[in-house]
């Protein structure tokens, strides 16, 4: 009769047998989802820059002109209301 340990080496063996045809796939499947991460990670971190602009819809935004240096309100919501 066969031991634990027999079974799970013969158990091994049946999971790489039929895992030969499906390596390459789930090989191709792991590297491309590793690139999303990878472009998603990148994404977000670039998002999260202080100096990257952020737009609340509703809130009223103060830009600075770059030529008179003075700044204007402006209403993204389109609502008709600035503060300042």
């Amino acid at each position: 009769m066969f031991g634990l340990s027999e079974l799970a080496v013969i158990l091994v063996v049946v999971i790489a047998v039929l895992a030969v045809k499906k390596l390459p796939e789930l090989t191709r499947s792991a590297g491309k989802s590793a690139r999303i991460l990878k472009a998603e990670a990148r994404a977000a971190k670039d998002a999260d820059e202080p100096g990257a602009p952020r737009v609340v819809q509703g809130e009223a935004v103060r830009r600075e002109d770059p030529e008179t240096g003075t700044g204007t309100d402006s209403d993204p919501g389109g609502r008709g209301t600035s503060r300042g």
